[in-house]
């Protein structure tokens, strides 16, 4: 899997496939970047050599063809390295012509178009068509789900919300290691609950579309109201830990890696999730997604309404960590993906 690891995922999907039947080898290779929060990888390779470094293009090249039988490229990017003057599509081919079996794997911003969302979705980030940032991701994601048309390979998409956009992939689950998560601290037990908010991207996440109405209940006295900045992804279990709930995004309408994270340390995780990403949810996995959702607009009667019941909201929580073990530690991302590994070289 390359060249991305976003969120530590590929590395995580190529250990679920090794625990799965104890045969695969699997690798991802990343570009590591500044802005990385170090998650792990088996293989890095630093953004100068990716783009400009022909010595390391052709050793990497010569290895990846000489000892893959199936390549899983990430977000429509280069595998092989962006120096060569190959696209991303003819890289593919080279790959196939040496009998490689290839598909192609979704991230997020890579193929969600934005005026679809914006059409769909009130609070969608994408409202205003010429933003600078909703300009360049439209053109983005055209340009990939172009490459998709063309290719015609396997697609899957690390978010159900990405069905959208790409009806005919399958979905493949993030992965967590959800022991590494756990907490034996219940949740709302203090009088005063902890409520954190750490967006990767307040942007997208609709962090400005919260923070007041937060910042108010906190200098109520509702709440103890945490919005997070800058953590290193070490820092989260201890963030989540020591936390009652859990504010996820209130723009997207999905749920990703950090959701994931809440749910599996027991902590009630708020956001917005479409109908959409619950249908999906449970039809794939007979599961109900343990996640509150509510709109941006109506989050603090919500917050007024779980903390006036309480047992309620423990009992919501308590669901987080069995679903999490069910759908997302790994085993049900192995068995989506081995239909393709099926195909030998």
């Amino acid at each position: 899997m390359a060249p991305l690891n976003y969120a530590g995922q590929a590395y995580e999907w190529c250990r679920a496939l090794e625990r799965a039947d104890g045969q695969t080898v699997a690798q991802n290779a990343m570009v590591r970047t500044r802005s990385d929060f170090h998650h792990m990888a088996d293989y890095e390779v630093p953004v100068a050599a990716y783009a400009a470094s022909g010595p390391w293009h052709r050793r990497w090249s010569d290895h990846v063809l000489s000892h893959a039988t199936h390549v899983i490229v990430e977000g429509q990017k280069q595998p092989l390295g962006s120096i060569l003057t190959e696209t991303t599509e003819q890289q593919v081919r080279r790959l196939q012509a040496t009998g490689i079996h290839v598909a192609m794997l979704c991230h997020g911003s890579d193929i969600r178009l934005p005026s679809r969302h914006a059409a769909l979705e009130a609070d969608s980030p994408f409202a205003d068509p010429q933003h600078a940032s909703t300009r360049r991701l439209e053109r983005a994601a055209m340009q990939n789900a172009a490459l998709l048309d063309r290719l015609q390979l396997p697609v899957f998409v690390s978010t159900p919300d990405l069905l959208l956009d790409v009806p005919r992939a399958t979905w493949l689950p993030v992965v967590i290691q959800p022991e590494r998560w756990h907490t034996d601290a219940a949740p709302f037990e203090r009088e005063r609950p902890v409520v954190v908010h750490a967006p990767s991207s307040g942007w997208l996440k609709g962090t400005d579309l919260i923070d007041e109405t937060m910042s108010r209940l906190h200098d109520e006295g509702l709440i103890e109201y945490r919005r997070l900045r800058g953590l290193p992804h070490s820092a989260m279990r201890e963030a989540y830990g020591s936390a009652d709930v859990v504010l996820d995004q209130f723009r997207l309408g999905g749920y990703g890696v950090a959701a994931v994270e809440a749910l599996a340390a027991g902590r009630l995780v708020i956001g917005w999730v479409t109908d959409q990403v619950r249908r999906s949810v449970r039809d794939t996995t007979g599961r109900e997604l343990p996640i509150v959702s509510v709109r941006a607009s109506r989050l603090e009667s919500s917050i007024r309404s779980l903390l006036a019941d309480r047992e309620a909201a423990r009992a919501r929580a308590a669901a987080g960590p069995a679903f999490v073990r069910a759908v997302h530690d790994g085993t049900l991302s192995a068995s989506v993906l081995q239909p393709f590994l099926a195909g030998s070289r």
